[in-house]
């Protein structure tokens, strides 16, 4: 990632990783952490919360955005994902995307295996031809 030196990389991964042994997900038993990365540094890190209604149920994902957005972030660079499938990456669900794609399309993503072993990739990648701000003249 442009800028970042790889110890930060390294604890964004650490993060999400803890992050994911915080999960509420008695229904679903598939526990989910992130850990976003904002403009100025920090690290917000969210979990997966479900709920018996299972419409209510928040992605980890989103779950760190709303922290990040409740905290005065508003600029971000970078965030990683990971969930407890040992053999393959796994990428955020397509309304966790969009709602990344409101703080812009040129994000990082590292998807994390449990190993801590990642994969490189950007939201524009994951969420192409993205309906965003821009399309309503933002």
């Amino acid at each position: 990632m442009a800028g970042t030196d790889n110890a930060k990389v390294k604890e964004l991964v650490l993060k999400c990783m803890l992050a994911r042994e915080m999960a509420y997900c008695p229904y679903s038993r598939f526990p989910v952490g992130a850990a976003i990365l904002t403009a100025d540094g920090a690290i917000i890190t969210g979990c997966n919360v479900e709920n018996a209604s299972f419409g209510l149920t928040v992605c980890a994902e989103r779950t760190a955005i709303q922290r990040a957005i409740a905290e005065g972030h508003r600029k971000f660079s970078a965030i990683a994902v990971t969930c407890d499938i040992k053999d393959s990456f796994v990428g955020p669900c397509g309304a966790c995307r969009q709602v990344l794609i409101e703080f812009g399309t040129d994000w990082v993503v590292y998807l994390t295996k449990p190993d801590g072993s990642y994969k490189e990739t950007r939201l524009k990648e994951l969420l192409p031809l993205a309906f965003s701000p821009a399309h309503l003249g933002h």
